[in-house]
């Protein structure tokens, strides 16, 4: 596995728009915002052209072929040290034919993003063999003052951070900005849940994973190496992160189902849910549905392998930075986790 140099003051950071590009004033102020306190802290941004040209009607920020082309340009200039995504949204998947695999091979540098970002951060890494990092888009760089997620979430890139222990509280939903500043509204308790292997769980194994229903969109194809990644790191074990956006219930079902049989879970040692965003607990007429807890347990329980849910993961945040293909250690217990790095 190729680890990307760690980010040092005086380092560029580059930032593009692979999905939805910014194109309202908050936002604007808020990439404002986030490119000068990363300046005060001795980093220097650059951003792409598509950053701020809004999006297209159907939400994309530029046309697949300029994408890749604007996430090239960021890959070969060797003055910039990661790439952060502008946003998430859809169809990022169709860039990744446009994205040069063996440059990015060359010039291995950190790529952070979430939610549409899980398809080119997992052929970065399951194909190219680059670790990257699944964590907050560019935009909570802008809230000021920073909270504790954003700190933590640099210092990983700046390999200052191994250790990331779960979080007080998260914002269980959204809120209307009109500042473009603001942070999160910690407002519910953050507590992880076992649901399979016991009250406390320790395991171990390369980390992979992202957003199902992302993944679930690129599996297959041929930016998916999922298979190779296993084989070629079954004997550290794998631990796979996974959470949702809007699956409900019955699309979690074949889903998981769908990943099983494609062997996903061969040599997997755990697996860990973060807080699903859109899950329905009622159909339409109010008929009671499976809970997310339901489907895990009927999908999963036969693997016989630890699983958590509720993590500090994905889009109710704040939330850990995930580092694709390195080395892990997870614990849960009483609620409360933390995740280490072995690098």
């Amino acid at each position: 596995m190729i680890i990307p140099d760690f980010l040092k003051q005086g380092d560029c950071i580059g930032v593009t728009a692979p999905s939805h590009g910014i194109d309202d004033e908050t936002g604007k102020v808020r990439f404002a915002s986030g490119a000068e306190q990363l300046k005060g802290r001795g980093y220097n941004v650059v951003f792409t052209p598509n950053v701020f040209a809004g999006s297209d009607r159907f939400g994309r920020s530029s046309a697949a072929e300029q994408k890749g082309t604007e996430f090239n340009a960021l890959v070969d200039a060797p003055e910039i040290k990661a790439i952060y995504s502008a946003s998430g949204g859809d169809f990022l998947a169709e860039v990744l034919g446009y994205v040069d695999l063996d440059l990015f091979i060359r010039n291995p540098k950190w790529v952070q993003g979430y939610s549409d970002n899980t398809s080119l951060l997992y052929y970065l890494t399951t194909k190219g063999d680059v670790a990257t990092a699944y964590g907050a888009n560019f935009s909570d760089f802008g809230m000021q003052p920073w909270q504790e997620s954003v700190t933590r979430g640099l210092a990983v890139l700046e390999g200052k951070c191994t250790l990331q222990k779960s979080f007080a509280k998260y914002q269980d939903g959204f809120g209307e900005r009109e500042t473009g500043l603001e942070g999160y509204s910690l407002d519910t308790p953050v507590k992880w849940k076992n649901i399979c292997g016991g009250s406390m769980l320790d395991f171990e194994g390369r980390l992979i994973g992202g957003c199902m229903d992302v993944l679930l969109n690129i599996s297959g194809t041929r930016f998916d190496g999922t298979l190779e990644f296993i084989d070629r790191y079954k004997d550290d074990g794998i631990v796979w992160y996974l959470e949702s956006f809007s699956l409900g219930f019955e699309a979690m079902m074949e889903g998981l189902w769908k990943m099983k049989e494609m062997g996903w879970f061969e040599h997997a040692t755990g697996i860990v849910f973060g807080r699903p965003l859109f899950y329905a607990n009622e159909g339409y007429d109010g008929t009671p549905l499976p809970t997310y807890e339901d489907v895990l347990h009927e999908r999963l329980d036969e693997l016989n392998i630890p699983v958590i849910l509720n993590a500090d993961i994905g889009h109710k945040g704040p939330q850990f930075v995930m580092l694709n293909g390195v080395k892990a250690k997870v614990h849960s217990a009483r609620g409360k986790g933390k995740i280490e790095f072995i690098i």
